[in-house]
């Protein structure tokens, strides 16, 4: 027989175990999980973020959250939807708090000249990419995440400055100090170790795939 508290007890169960299954890296998961709580997590962010076009930004932001901390999920602790809402809560409340969201490490720089750098950045990811590419961004945040953990001190740094910040690589060898050529090598390296790290993860294409 069906009790008036089976409903919400079922669907809190279904979403453990999308949770469950997202912790282990299941797509199929994260985007069933996404379809059933996407608009009442948007409805949380609206809450404290009017915008609307900031509020759809900062929820891809919570689902990469969510792919993320999905295998830190305590079912005997906290309601699955409770637990996002908290993540959802905690990310529009950041957001009115910074000027702008976490570094985009993979970008493409306004004015630069065509180079091989370019190029590689542009195999990296896309700055276009919509709610629908969610799954996809979580996934390759991920990767790129630990990749860049796996570059040397000096790759990373020159990496930030080139593309976080913007710098020329005459600004990032002013900045650091460094010789021009040996800050070409630290790029050029770093973005070859990058990509080759995101092709062996499978978060882009192989050149010439």
């Amino acid at each position: 027989m069906v009790t008036p508290s089976s409903a919400p007890s079922s669907r809190s169960d279904e979403l453990a175990a999308l949770l469950a299954r997202v912790s282990l890296g299941d797509r199929a998961a994260f985007a069933t999980l996404y379809r059933l709580t996407a608009a009442h997590l948007l409805g949380v962010v609206l809450r404290i973020n009017s915008d609307r076009a900031q509020a759809e930004d900062l929820l891809q932001e919570v689902y990469v959250k969510i792919w993320g901390a999905a295998g830190s999920f305590d079912a005997q602790r906290a309601q699955p939807m409770t637990w996002m809402t908290s993540i959802a809560r905690h990310r529009a409340i950041d957001s009115l708090r910074r000027k702008q969201v976490e570094p985009q490490w993979v970008t493409t720089r306004a004015g630069a000249e065509p180079d091989e750098d370019d190029e590689l950045l542009d195999q990296l990811a896309s700055s276009d990419a919509g709610p629908m590419e969610l799954l996809g961004q979580a996934v390759q945040a991920r990767s790129v995440a630990i990749c860049l953990k796996g570059l040397t001190a000096e790759q990373q740094q020159t990496l930030a400055l080139a593309f976080y910040q913007g710098l020329s690589h005459s600004e990032v060898a002013d900045q650091l100090r460094q010789p021009l050529g040996t800050v070409k090598s630290w790029v050029r390296r770093g973005l070859l170790a990058l990509r080759s790290c995101l092709e062996r993860a499978g978060a882009i294409d192989p050149v010439g795939a």
